[in-house]
């Protein structure tokens, strides 16, 4: 049964205001709440492992699969592990996330393990939100591993959020490329209170015109911590972008690290990080819109972390 505090949740992690029409999978408190397949998608329950399998036939197109994971009762601790298999000339939207709501005492928390398996000049875009909310003083924590095989010419498009209540996190990112593939990954992320994340991705250009852009922006609040470790290492001839940037705030610590390796003479790789304050510039001049400072200043975040 799917609670309007449940509702609430999936609309934070997967913009769901309902039941979606497609292919769905939706996990509550460690256990299935619903799930939908589709010709073309197949989802099915795994025998080894707690977690699912989705099988996504060769040239499918327009189409969508929801896998959310919602937490709504204190001392819950799980690890689900999900495959994706992309069949070749495929094109799919995957909305996945994190929500949990904690009203106890005790923590909860999910380790979510996704591999991707992505067929020639398949297109994938692959959204992950997580979000914490609840009253009660159990921690909230979600640590996601992706990791991601790209076949010849494949593209893979991950957008990775987190922008409030999660008290600690360990994001670990792994991405192989062949020929001609590429991945464009997208990280937003913003802690506050006494909150810990760390980002630690890996994407490794392994064929000939691999090429990859990962572009990372945080803000950091109160007494919050922030590690970031983006390596991007070239094994053939390729392109790669790594860009860190952060905002800075109150009592916060933010330390980015970005890594670059070429292994071979035509590896084009490049990065750039910054970490600052909001700009004084920016601030005055919505002030003097008739905002006041705090005002000013959140829509200064929001349009940094868009």
């Amino acid at each position: 049964m799917i609670s309007k505090v449940d509702f609430e949740l999936l609309e934070q992690i997967a913009g769901l205001h309902e039941i979606p029409a497609g292919a769905y999978n939706i996990r509550k408190n460690s256990e299935g709440a619903g799930r939908q397949s589709t010709e073309n998608i197949v989802i099915t329950t795994k025998e080894d492992h707690p977690g699912i399998d989705i099988h996504i036939k060769p040239g499918t197109k327009n189409e969508s699969v929801h896998i959310p994971v919602i937490i709504t009762e204190a001392g819950i601790t799980e690890t689900v592990y999900n495959d994706f298999y992309v069949g070749e000339d495929a094109d799919v939207l995957i909305v996945a996330g994190c929500g949990i709501h904690n009203a106890g005492d005790e923590k909860s928390e999910h380790d979510g393990i996704h591999r991707f398996f992505i067929g020639k000049n398949a297109h994938v875009k692959y959204v992950e939100k997580h979000y914490g909310e609840g009253d009660g003083r159990g921690e909230r924590v979600m640590n996601p591993t992706t990791i991601l095989e790209l076949e010849e010419n494949a593209v893979c498009e991950l957008e990775m959020v987190q922008i409030k209540g999660v008290d600690s996190t360990v994001r670990s990112t792994t991405a192989n490329l062949a020929r001609g593939a590429k991945i464009i990954v997208t990280e937003r992320l913003m802690t506050h209170g006494n909150q810990m994340a760390r980002s630690d991705m890996e994407v490794n250009l392994n064929g000939e015109g691999s090429s990859a852009q990962i572009v990372s922006r945080s803000v950091g609040r109160d007494q919050s911590e922030q590690i970031f470790n983006p390596r991007a290492v070239g094994n053939e001839a390729c392109a790669a972008h790594v860009q860190c940037d952060s905002i800075i705030m109150d009592k916060a610590r933010i330390r980015s690290i970005p890594e670059i390796a070429a292994n071979h003479a035509q590896a084009q790789i490049v990065h750039e990080a910054a970490i600052g304050r909001i700009n004084n510039d920016q601030l005055v001049k919505l002030m003097s819109f008739g905002m006041d400072e705090q005002e000013a200043e959140e829509v200064i975040i929001q349009g940094f972390l868009r």
